[in-house]
């Protein structure tokens, strides 16, 4: 089993940075070699923004619409994955989920129907 809790949302003008965090609890460390970040807009399918994996080389990905603003990475001694957030955009207001467990060598597909495993998520909301 794994439990997922996301923190460091919040509402920044544009152009502004955030950090999001996720805390992992798993029973077994498999379940969180791979894991992602999700992002929901209103009215929008939720969309991979960023996975990290840590048996594939390189260990991370992230989605070309945020490609050179955010930045994914985990500290495996703490459990955590980051998801640093620079040059913020009202288009990046939405909800974030951090999500785990995809099936080997599918966490960079992004694909949110393989991760089985999410949190609650964290509101970020950015003005013009």
């Amino acid at each position: 089993q794994v439990r997922l809790a996301e923190s460091g949302g919040g509402s920044v003008q544009a152009g502004g940075s955030l950090r999001l965090s996720c805390v992992a609890s798993a029973s077994e460390s498999f379940y969180t070699a791979c894991m992602a970040w999700f992002r929901q807009a209103p009215g929008k399918e939720r969309e991979g923004v960023a996975a990290f994996d840590k048996e594939t080389e390189p260990r991370t990905t992230v989605a070309d619409s945020v490609q050179g603003r955010f930045t994914i990475s985990k500290d495996n001694a703490k459990n955590t994955l980051y998801l640093q957030l620079n040059n913020l955009t009202p288009e990046d207001t939405g909800v974030y989920y951090c999500a785990a467990l995809a099936p080997r060598g599918r966490c960079h597909t992004l694909s949110p129907d393989l991760f089985g495993y999410w949190g609650q998520g964290t509101q970020v909301t950015i003005s013009s």
